[in-house]
């Protein structure tokens, strides 16, 4: 992405109760997109309730970050999604499925979107 970076965290909780609203461990991660590394990111949640896109609109989100030298920080949320909290400070909440996908494959889905993304932008012919 010339000026902007993708970056992809995952929230992983062993058991749905540790995933209560606002836990140390989510604040960390958002307060790491907004004021550490990637302040002025784009923050993407992906979760149930968020907007669905397809692959088209999804390039055209790439697109649009990449034009104005954005990164991007995508975030996986748990089954039931994120705290209001949370979603208060999204810029974006993505669906990728309306089923329930388990982190790893949420993780493989997101990467090759992005892959899929990039390699339409540059014309590649992967997407085919």
């Amino acid at each position: 992405m010339s000026g902007g970076t993708v970056y992809t965290e995952t929230v992983v909780f062993a058991a749905p109760e540790q995933f209560v609203a606002d836990a140390p461990y989510q604040l960390a991660i958002i307060s790491r997109a907004e004021g550490g590394k990637h302040p002025s990111a784009a923050k993407i949640l992906l979760d149930p309730a968020g907007r669905a896109l397809d692959s088209a609109a999804f390039t055209s989100l790439i697109e649009k970050a990449e034009r104005e030298g954005r990164d991007m920080a995508f975030v996986v949320g748990g089954a039931d999604g994120f705290s209001e909290a949370w979603k208060s400070r999204a810029d974006l909440l993505l669906a990728l499925s309306p089923m329930t996908l388990p982190h790893e494959l949420a993780r493989v889905v997101l990467a090759e979107q992005i892959y899929r993304a990039f390699a339409t932008l540059r014309g590649h012919p992967y997407p085919r």
